[in-house]
């Protein structure tokens, strides 16, 4: 617990930022070898076996739900038993699933190990666990940190498909996923989980930010005076959290945007070209997407040390919206690439507000199980958004009902930020 905490040592640097790099780390191979490289595989899967895109695609559908669904009982070993355990024990099963993907021959063994292992395996060795790692190590640089990290992912998301389609090219479909193996278990569980990640400043007679030489309990009471941004002065329980409109009010704007993000990546390019763009222009624009999160994912990290996370959030979902409608409404070029840089810049700022709102709103030592609990209520969301909009279009010919629902969730999302005040504190 917080009020038994160690006193900093003075003779030792502050150890935050390496704890950050191996959570980066972490967070750069995971988001890579699950998020990203799965798309480059499923056709090389396809033309090598004979297989339906769909059947092959499902994987990834069952990959997700099996990272988000099981959140509360990953918030809770977090608890339980640090995230440092998680990341590799995590990791493990995401290279074991890796593995298991260079012997496959039957369908069902993608939902095995990839569906299975790999999404329950970056369930508990990347988003929550890193997040944790961050929120336990910084109070005042909370949002710096956050920006980092989730800011590794999409350096993840740039790197691990160009690696993924030189492998396969190179050695072979098998081997490329034993190569990826290999780089998830040096990195993740070896670097990252054993060598440089540490679960909290306590654990090594340090105080988050290493700022002060006194207990951490009383540098998270004196940074809610120090700082302008609000921190909650005390660590809620999970009960009370439960109970406060705002922590819902974080949960229904966090699904908007994972509803906005996963249907845009699996349907921007077929709706472009149905309303006239070259299959190059809408490629094109759709890279341009992640590749501007990592601007907003940086942006809003930096902006988070001096701003409160509230108006940030709004602001991005301002962004989003107007990105979303420019969509709807135009096929000029010039337009279309103004879209893909707002929207990449609001989803991605709007991906660290999610941490950085539970982290400032209720403290550090319940923070991975009150975020388990409403993550998947977003996951559900970013699983619904492809299948709806596929089946609009399949319905009715035109993509234009989807993306308005999707503009209009967005407009709803805005809404909770603008109400989703700290709540007041219990008595």
């Amino acid at each position: 617990m917080i009020g038994n905490s160690k006193v900093i040592n003075k003779g030792r640097g502050f150890y935050g930022w390496i704890a950050l790099t191996g959570a980066m780390l972490v967070y750069f191979t995971t988001s890579g070898t699950f998020f990203y490289s799965y798309g480059v595989f499923l056709p090389a899967m396809c033309n090598e076996y004979g297989w339906s895109r769909t059947l092959v695609g499902g994987g990834l559908s069952v990959a997700l739900l099996a990272f988000g669904l099981p959140s509360p009982l990953i918030g809770a070993s977090i608890a339980r038993f640090g995230p440092r355990a998680n990341i590799v024990f995590g990791n493990l099963l995401v290279v074991i699933g890796l593995a298991g993907m260079s012997i496959t021959t039957e369908v069902w063994q993608i939902y095995l190990f990839y569906g299975i292992l790999v999404g329950l395996g970056s369930g508990f060795g990347l988003y929550l666990t890193c997040t944790t790692v961050v929120n336990n190590w910084f109070i005042r640089k909370r949002s710096l940190g956050m920006g980092l990290v989730i800011s590794a992912g999409g350096l993840g998301g740039f790197t691990f498909p160009l690696l993924a389609t030189w492998l396969i090219s190179n050695i072979g479909l098998q081997m490329a996923w034993l190569a990826l193996a290999m780089i998830q278990i040096t990195c993740t569980v070896l670097i990252g989980g054993l060598i440089l990640v540490r679960n909290r400043p306590e654990d090594m007679g340090q105080s988050p930010d290493g700022i002060s030489n006194a207990p951490a309990d009383e540098i998270e009471e004196k940074t809610s005076h120090i700082s302008r941004v609000y921190q909650s002065p005390i660590d809620w329980q999970i009960r009370q959290a439960i109970r406060k409109p705002s922590t819902w009010l974080i949960a229904t704007l966090c699904a908007a945007n994972f509803l906005a993000i996963s249907t845009v990546t699996a349907h921007q390019v077929a709706y472009m070209t149905d309303i006239g763009f070259s299959p190059i222009v809408a490629a094109m624009a759709l890279g341009l997407v992640p590749g501007m999160s990592i601007l907003g994912r940086l942006g809003f990290g930096l902006l988070g040390v001096r701003f409160e996370v509230r108006p940030l959030a709004i602001v991005s979902f301002i962004t989003q919206v107007t990105a979303l409608v420019i969509l709807l409404t135009t096929k000029t070029l010039l337009l279309i690439y103004i879209y893909a840089a707002l929207f990449g810049i609001s989803y991605g700022a709007l991906v660290v507000a999610l941490p950085t709102f539970i982290g400032a709103y209720y403290g550090r030592v319940h923070y991975a199980q009150i975020l388990g609990l409403i993550f998947p209520l977003a996951i559900i969301a970013e699983s619904a958004g492809p299948v709806m909009a596929g089946a609009i279009r399949d319905a009715m010919g035109t993509y234009i009902p989807a993306f308005a629902i999707i503009t209009s969730f967005s407009t709803l999302g805005l809404v909770c930020a603008m109400l989703a005040y700290p709540p007041k504190l219990p008595e």
